[in-house]
C-alpha cells in the first residue's frame, strides 16, 4: 500500500496537555535506548545482508519496470482511498500528502506518528475541517487493517485450492486477479456481515489472550469493540464503503504483486499462497515503531518466512532485496520531491492554517 498503514494509521494532532517536563523526555529517552541496543544487535547482519545487493544487477530490466509498475498502482489505490474517505479533494493534495507522510514514516524512528500528523496537516489546506480530516483518515486506516489482518485467512483458503504456479507471467495475472476476487469476498463479509466479524474477532480475542497470557500482560480488545469501530467507520464512510473497500484491497494487492514479482525476477517459483502469509507478516512487521520503516524487522522477518514457504535462502534474500527497493528505499526520495512540489504550491505544513 507503498503502505497506508505508514501514514494513514498513525496518531493525529489532539490538544496538548501540560506534563512534567520530566515526564515528556523520558519516553523518549527510553524509546532511544531502545532503538540504539536494536540497532546494535541488527548492524553485523544487516551489513551482511545488504553486501547482497550486488547481485540485483543480475536482474533483468524489465522486471524491475513491472515492479514499478505495480509499486507506482499501489499508490495510487492509497490515494484513491484517502480521496474517497475525504470527499472533492484533489489528486495533486491527496497524492503529495500521501507520499510526504509515506517517506517520513521510513526515515524516523518511530515515524508513524509524525507521518500521521503531517498527513493530517498538509491534508487540512483542501477546506475540509479538522474533526472531518481526522475522522476520514481513521476509517480508510480501518479499512486498510481489515483487508491486511485478512490476508492470512486469504492465504490458508487459497492454500486448500492452488497448486504451484507454473513459469509465466499470465497465471501470476490470473492469479491475481483471482486473489483480488477473494481478498474483496472476505473483507467484504467483514464489513457487511456483523456474525462474521464478531467470529473473527473472537477468533483474535481468543488468540490474543492466550499469548498476552504467556507475556504476563492483559489483553483488552473484544470483538464486540471491533464491531462499535467498524460501525463508526461505516458511519463515516456512508455509502462510500464499497468503494474505499476496493481500492484498500486492489492498495494490498498490488504490493503483494511487487513480492511476487520479485521472486520470479530471480528465477524462483513460489506458491502464491504462502507468499502471501510472508508478505501479511512483514506488513505486520512493518508496524512495529522501533526502528524506521520496520527495517531490520521486515527484512530478516520476510527472509525467514519466505524460506519457511520453500524458497531458499538466497533467492529469499535478493527477492526481499529487491522488494525493499521499490517498497522502503524509493518512496524515500519521491517523498522529498513530493514536499517541494507541496511546499511550493501551498507552502510549509506546519505553517498551514487549518480549519477547526
Amino acid at each position: 500500500m507503498t503502505d497506508p498503514n505508514d501514514s494513514a494509521s498513525g496518531a493525529f494532532p489532539a490538544p496538548a496537555l501540560q506534563r512534567p517536563l520530566w515526564r515528556r523526555i523520558l519516553p523518549r529517552i527510553l524509546y532511544l535506548l531502545v532503538f540504539l541496543v536494536v540497532l546494535y544487535l541488527f548492524f553485523p547482519t544487516m551489513v551482511s545482508f545488504f553486501s547482497e545487493s550486488h547481485k540485483l544487477a543480475s536482474v533483468e530490466w524489465w522486471w524491475y519496470a513491472l515492479m514499478a509498475v505495480f509499486m507506482s498502482g499501489t499508490m495510487v489505490a492509497a490515494w484513491e482511498l484517502n480521496r474517497i474517505a475525504l470527499l472533492n479533494v484533489s489528486w495533486f493534495l491527496v497524492g503529495t500528502s500521501q507520499l510526504v507522510s509515506n517517506a517520513l514514516a521510513k526515515v524516523i524512528p518511530g515515524g508513524v506518528v509524525a507521518a500521521g500528523a503531517t498527513l493530517f496537516q498538509m491534508l487540512s489546506v483542501s477546506g475540509v475541517p479538522r474533526q472531518q480530516v481526522a475522522t476520514a483518515l481513521a476509517a480508510a486506516a480501518f479499512i486498510s487493517n481489515l483487508v491486511l489482518f485478512s490476508l492470512p485467512a486469504v492465504a490458508l483458503f487459497l492454500a486448500a485450492l492452488s497448486a504451484p504456479i507454473p513459469e509465466g507471467l499470465l497465471p501470476v495475472a490470473v492469479a491475481g486477479a483471482a486473489m483480488f476476487i477473494v481478498m474483496f469476498a472476505v473483507a467484504f463479509a467483514l464489513v457487511k456481515y456483523d456474525k462474521v466479524l464478531l467470529s473473527v474477532g473472537r477468533l483474535i480475542e481468543r488468540i490474543g489472550r492466550w499469548v498476552t497470557k504467556r507475556l504476563d500482560r492483559e489483553w483488552t480488545s473484544t470483538a464486540e469493540d471491533w464491531l462499535e469501530r467498524r460501525n463508526d467507520v461505516m458511519e463515516a464512510l456512508g455509502v462510500r464503503w464499497f468503494k474505499a473497500l476496493a481500492a484498500a484491497v486492489l492498495n494490498w494487492l498490488l504490493e503483494y504483486l511487487v513480492l511476487v514479482t520479485a521472486l520470479y525476477a530471480i528465477g524462483a517459483h513460489p506458491r502464491p499462497s504462502l507468499v502471501l502469509v510472508a508478505f501479511a507478516g512483514s506488513a505486520v512487521l512493518g508496524m512495529i515503531p522501533i526502528t524506521p520503516g520496520g527495517i531490520g524487522f521486515v527484512e530478516f522477518g520476510l527472509v525467514g518466512m519466505l524460506v519457511a514457504a520453500g524458497i531458499p535462502a538466497p533467492d529469499a534474500t535478493l527477492a526481499t532485496l529487491a522488494y525493499r527497493l521499490f517498497q522502503f528505499w524509493l518512496p524515500i526520495p519521491v517523498g522529498a520531491v513530493a514536499y517541494v512540489l507541496f511546499k511550493r504550491r501551498y507552502g510549509k505544513p506546519s505553517d498551514l492554517p487549518a480549519k477547526a
